[in-house]
This record gives structure tokens, sequence and C-alpha cells, in this order.
């Protein structure tokens, strides 16, 4: 990993949908973080649960799984901080501050990579692609779930939304993400679980392999990715890929 950038982005692409084989020849692919390397979300609904009742958001009452994933999940924290205190800004900061850092303690103890991860950073490595990590994630989860997960190397940058103008839902991490590798948006896709990046992927111009890892797959198509997959070992992504390579293939046999 070979650093966290800082930037403004206020650039915006008109999008057109392809599919991944479309892609030939391709460039980078683009990760997502929480529930895309990482079946992270239950541990951050279990970090809510155990402590929204002590400040009494609910009236005490826990929040349920629907609760979460309909307001937080993929939310940025200043917008969670507003949901939970917007009378008082700095106290809600404060909160998500203090709930990251419990989360970053459990998560040293169980981070489960998404099934088939590391089949697909192999498949990545082999090809020589570039490969950026994009995540509305505060640095310092995205530092810690990357390295625990073994990847610190493998990805050539990490883009955090707090470091752009605007963060997911808009484009402007990823269409940063392209510019930092210097590589073309119709050559390249991105891995996303939800709705929130699938749509900043989809705005940047990409086609988007979303992942249901945790939201529905009804709720995850109404932001228009390009395919949907349970995970990485999913047939209907190694269909794209082996499509793509042929394509790759074949326009080198009639260079």
């Amino acid at each position: 990993m070979h650093g966290v950038v800082s930037f403004h982005c206020t650039q915006y692409s008109l999008y057109i949908k392809k599919s991944v084989p479309d892609l030939a020849p391709l460039e980078a692919v683009l990760f997502d973080v929480d529930g895309t390397l990482c079946d992270s979300d239950p541990l951050h609904y279990h970090v809510f649960r155990e402590m929204l009742p002590q400040i009494g958001f609910n009236n005490g009452v826990p929040i349920d799984e629907e609760y979460f994933i309909k307001n937080i999940a993929g939310k940025h924290n200043s917008d969670i901080a507003v949901l939970l205190y917007p009378d008082d800004i700095p106290r809600g900061i404060k909160f998500m501050e203090d709930k990251e850092a419990m989360f970053r303690r459990l998560a040293l103890e169980n981070l489960p990579p998404i099934k088939g991860l590391y089949k697909l950073t192999k498949w990545i490595d082999d090809r020589g692609l570039k490969r950026a990590a994009v995540t509305n994630a505060p640095k310092p989860n995205a530092e810690l779930m990357i390295s625990k997960l073994g990847l610190k190397d493998f990805f050539d940058v990490v883009i955090l939304g707090s470091d752009c103008e605007r963060a997911k839902p808009y484009p402007d991490p990823y269409l940063k993400a392209l510019e930092v590798l210097k590589v073309s948006k119709d050559h390249t896709f991105v891995c996303e679980d939800s709705v929130s990046g699938i749509k900043a992927g989809v705005a940047a111009g990409m086609p988007v392999v979303g992942l249901t890892t945790r939201n529905p797959e009804s709720v995850l198509m109404e932001a228009n990715p390009t395919i949907l997959i349970k995970d990485y070992e999913d047939p209907k992504l190694w269909e794209a890929l082996e499509e793509l390579d042929k394509r790759i293939g074949s326009s080198k046999t009639s260079a």
C-alpha cells in the first residue's frame, strides 16, 4: 500500500453501461473495503446495537438489522453523526469516533474476508493490473482492515471519501482513483456492496460488480450495477472474467 491520498475532486463523467468483457484490455480494478473486501457489517451492526442504547437512541431499544441497513450501512460518518445528534454535531462526531474505536478492537479479533477474495486478487496480480481501495471508512479503519486481510502490499493506493470534496454516493473518490492510477474508466471496473457505493461507481462511468454481502438484491439493483454476485466465487463473475481474457487474447492475435 503506497499511501493514502488527499485531494479535491469535482469532475463528473457521463455513464454508458458496459459489461465487464467490454473493458478489454483491462487496466485496473477498484474495490470498496467494508462489505466488499471483508464481511465487516456484522461488526458495525453489533457496535451500534451496543452503543446506541447507552445514549438513549430509539428510547434505549437496540436497533434492528433492517434499520441498520436502511439508515446506517454505507453512510458517511458525518451523516450518521447528524442522524444521531441533529442539534449537537460535535457530540455526534465524538460518538462516531468512539464507535469506530470499538469496531477496530473487534476487527482485530475477527475480520473474515469475502469468500473467493484471494482468488480474485491473484487473478489481478497475475495480469499485472493496477488496483485501489476506495472507501468512505475512516483512515484508521481502512488501514486496519487492509492490513488484517494481508492486502497492504496489494493496493497501489487507498482513496478516502473524507479527503474528497464529496464522498460516495458521489463519484469523486472513484474519479480520483482513476486519476491517481492513470487509468481509463473505459478499462476499469469497480467492486461494491452498498447502494451508495454502486451509485458512486456508476456515476464515475464504470461497470460495477455488486456484492450481495448484506444488502438485498432488490435494493442493490436500484443503483444499476452491471452484475450482482454472491461473493468472488460466483460463476457469473468468472464467466465475465474469462470472456474478458478471451477478448484480450483475440485482440492481441489480430494486432
